[in-house]
C-alpha cells in the first residue's frame, strides 16, 4: 500500500499548528495492490482434491458458508455436502433462485442474512459462490459490500462463466428494468474452472457460454476463430469435453485461449478507467434487447444478435468483406446462436446506441471487428447507418440478401 498525505498549509516548527494559520485542506492518495488468482483445475469435487479448501489446515475447525443456485443444488448439493463433510469443514448451504430474472436486490439480502445468520469471520472463511455467472455477480456483490469487503472464491460451472464472467473484477445486479444498473468492482480471492462442470449443461447454455468465446475471436484472435468455425459444432455436441480417444483436444485450447485473452483485455484496465475496451464488443445493443426480450433471450444470445448487427455495420463500411461477414454469421449458426431477433429494429436500437453513449462518457467508443481477429473504434455511427445495417441483417436472416 502506497499513500501520501498533503495540505495547502504549512505547520509551524515541531509540526504543530500556527495560530491564524489553520490548515483547510487535504489531499489522500492511496494505491492499493489487487492480485486474485484464475486457475484451471479438473474434478473440484472429487474427495481426493484440496483444491476449494487449501486453506485450511489440518486440525482447524473450519467453516464455510457455500452458496449455490437451485440448478447446481439439483444437480450437485449432495456431493457438495459430501465433499464438505468428508474433510471435517463445518458447512451451510445456501440455495439461490436460478437465471437471469432473480439477479436483484432481493437475492444479495439473502445472501447477506445468511452471512449474518452464520456468523462469518470475514478474514478467515472466504464465502464460496459455486454456480453460473448470474449467482457469481450476486455473491461477489454481497462480498463486496458486507462489512466493506469479504472474501469470496468463486466456481463457475457455465461456460459463460468460465471464459467471462468468472475470470473479471465486476460484480453486478439488475435494477428498475436495467442490467447490471447495480455494482462493484471486487474479484474473488481465487477463482477454480473446472470443464467438467460443462457435462451437464444442455446445448443452449454451452452455445450461450460460445458467445463470448465468438467475442473474444472475432475482437483478437483469429487462431480462436478458426478453432471454432472448424471445431464449433463438435464442441457444442460434445460440451467441450476432452475426446475418449486421446485425439486432439481442441476443447482445452479453445477454453484456454478465450480465458487468457479476456484476461490479457481486462488487467492493465481492472477498474476499467480506459472507456475504450475492445472486450465491450457484442455488449453495446446487447444489454436492451437481453432485459427488453426477458426470459426469451440468454445473455450470450443477446450478444450473438448484437456481433451479428456490428459486422453487418462493419460491413457496410468497408472493415469487413461479405465473405467475412458470411463467415461470422455461417459460424453463428454452427454454434447454435441466433444473428437477429424481432426487437433488433431502430426503435430499440437507436435508444440503446444512447444509452451507451451515456455510460461511456458522452461517446460511442463503439468497438467494430476489423476483419477477423481484430477491431477499432467509432464515435460517428448514425442513426440512419443503424437503420439500414438492422434492415439488412433482418434480410440476411429471412434470405432476401446474400
Amino acid at each position: 500500500m502506497q499513500s501520501g498525505l498533503q495540505s495547502t498549509e504549512r505547520t509551524g516548527s515541531g509540526g504543530l499548528f500556527t495560530v491564524g494559520n489553520p490548515i483547510t485542506h487535504w489531499s489522500v492518495r492511496a494505491v492499493k495492490q489487487v492480485d486474485y488468482e484464475v486457475r484451471l483445475e479438473e474434478g473440484l469435487l472429487d474427495l481426493g482434491n484440496r483444491a476449494i479448501i487449501e486453506d485450511v489446515a489440518d486440525g482447524d475447525h473450519a467453516r464455510r458458508l457455500v452458496v449455490v443456485d437451485s440448478v447446481v443444488e439439483e444437480l450437485y448439493g449432495a456431493r457438495i455436502r459430501a465433499y464438505f463433510e468428508h474433510h471435517g469443514v463445518e458447512c451451510r448451504v445456501l440455495v439461490l433462485e436460478d437465471g437471469e430474472p432473480a439477479k436483484d436486490l432481493r437475492q444479495v439480502q439473502e445472501v447477506i442474512k445468511s452471512l449474518d445468520g452464520f456468523g462469518i469471520d470475514r478474514r478467515r472463511e472466504p464465502v464460496i459462490a459455486i454456480g453460473g455467472g448470474v449467482l457469481m455477480d450476486i455473491v461477489g456483490f454481497a462480498a463486496s459490500i458486507y462489512r466493506r469487503a469479504t472474501p469470496w472464491i468463486r466456481i463457475p460451472t457455465t461456460l459463460i462463466g468460465l471464459v467471462d464472467a468468472g475470470v473479471g473484477a465486476k460484480t453486478g445486479v439488475n435494477n428498475d428494468g436495467h442490467k447490471n444498473r447495480v455494482g462493484t468492482y471486487f474479484p474473488a480471492d481465487r477463482t477454480l474452472l473446472d470443464r467438467t462442470f460443462l457435462a451437464t449443461l444442455d446445448e443452449r447454455h454451452i452455445s450461450n457460454g460460445l458467445a463470448e468465446i465468438l467475442k473474444i475471436a472475432l475482437i483478437k484472435d483469429e487462431r480462436l476463430f478458426g478453432l471454432l468455425e472448424e471445431h464449433g459444432a463438435r464442441l457444442l455436441a460434445e460440451r467441450l469435453q476432452s475426446p475418449p480417444d486421446g485425439a486432439a483436444d481442441a476443447a482445452v485450447e479453445v477454453v484456454e485461449r478465450a480465458i487468457h485473452g479476456m484476461l490479457e483485455e481486462l488487467q492493465p484496465n481492472l477498474w476499467e478507467k480506459v472507456l475504450e475496451r475492445v472486450v465491450d464488443y457484442g455488449h453495446s445493443f446487447s444489454p436492451v434487447i437481453e432485459m427488453h426480450a426477458l426470459p426469451e433471450l440468454l445473455h450470450g444470445e443477446a450478444v450473438a444478435i448484437d456481433m451479428a448487427l456490428t459486422t453487418v455495420i462493419a460491413e457496410q463500411r468497408g472493415l469487413v468483406t461479405s465473405e467475412e461477414r458470411r463467415r461470422v454469421l455461417s459460424v453463428m449458426t454452427g454454434l447454435g446462436l441466433p444473428s437477429w431477433h424481432e426487437l433488433c429494429t431502430p426503435k430499440l436500437l437507436v435508444p440503446a446506441l444512447r444509452d451507451t453513449v451515456r455510460h461511456r462518457d458522452g461517446q460511442q467508443r463503439l468497438p467494430l471487428p476489423q476483419g477477423i481477429g481484430s477491431a477499432v473504434f467509432v464515435n460517428d455511427l448514425t442513426e440512419n447507418e443503424l437503420e439500414s445495417a438492422s434492415q439488412l441483417l433482418a434480410d440476411l436472416h429471412w434470405g432476401d440478401a446474400r
